[in-house]
């Protein structure tokens, strides 16, 4: 299995299930991995590759449905097809809550699952690159000083250097120098980029001090419809004219 090869993780306390299972999806040329139990599941160390469960919603000991929120809670969570010989809507309904690509009452048919397993591998994998990226961007966020991130939170607002200077008590040259750092700390190239990028980060518990977007308003002011502020001609987007 190489480190990007897709794998396929089937939970089924029933071996025949399980066999029958495994060698559908290694016939479409997918890797798998099969557990007799959620406890064996949780015990085994998943891959760094894009994968799914499939998952019998009745499983002995702990129940299936208990996993998904315990998967969900985890830095990496994982899509779930559920599969149960005894469905029922209150189950279906409880399973789609949980973020449940599909929910498949068996017997099913091949194509039915596979199908599944697909679409639920493509969503890992979008969610992988989305958690690739917002760790990029934390690691960023990260190079800031706490006055660089006050400075931060007054431009993405539409604050102009003079203001800022004077919120902050600061001279005005000294508030460029630090917008000139904010910008390539964060490598952003305009203010739009800025705003765009705080917006990204706003209520993650790792930037517990970036601007939020107050409610009804862009963060780059309430007489600003774009994305950014707006400036005079001839002003760039660092200040340097201001």
């Amino acid at each position: 299995m190489t480190p990007e090869e897709p794998v396929v993780y089937v939970v089924d306390d029933d071996a025949s299930v399980r066999e029958a299972l495994s060698s559908l999806i290694r016939s479409e040329g997918l890797h798998v991995e099969t557990f007799a139990s959620a406890e064996g599941f949780r015990a085994h160390p998943r891959a760094d590759a894009p994968a799914c469960l499939v998952l019998d919603v009745q499983l002995p000991g702990s129940s299936g449905m208990d996993l998904p929120g315990e998967l969900s809670a985890s830095e990496a969570p994982i899509p779930i097809i559920f599969i149960t010989g005894h469905g029922t809507i209150p189950m279906g309904v409880r399973a789609m809550k949980e973020g449940a690509v599909e929910f498949l009452t068996k017997p099913f048919g091949d194509a039915e699952l596979i199908g599944a397993v697909r679409q639920a591998l493509q969503r890992d994998r979008a969610a992988r690159g989305e958690r690739a990226e917002l760790a990029e961007v934390r690691q960023r966020w990260e190079r800031l000083t706490p006055r660089e991130r006050q400075v931060l939170a007054l431009v993405v607002a539409g604050r102009m250097n003079k203001q800022i200077a004077s919120e902050l008590g600061a001279a005005e040259q000294t508030i460029k120098v630090h917008r000139g750092r904010v910008m390539r700390k964060l490598e952003a190239r305009s203010v739009p980029d800025l705003v765009r990028l705080v917006e990204r980060i706003a209520g993650q518990p790792w930037a517990a001090d970036a601007p939020r977007r107050a409610e009804g308003r862009s963060l780059a002011g309430p007489d600003d419809a774009g994305p950014g502020p707006s400036y005079p001609r001839g002003r760039s987007a660092g200040g340097s004219s201001d």
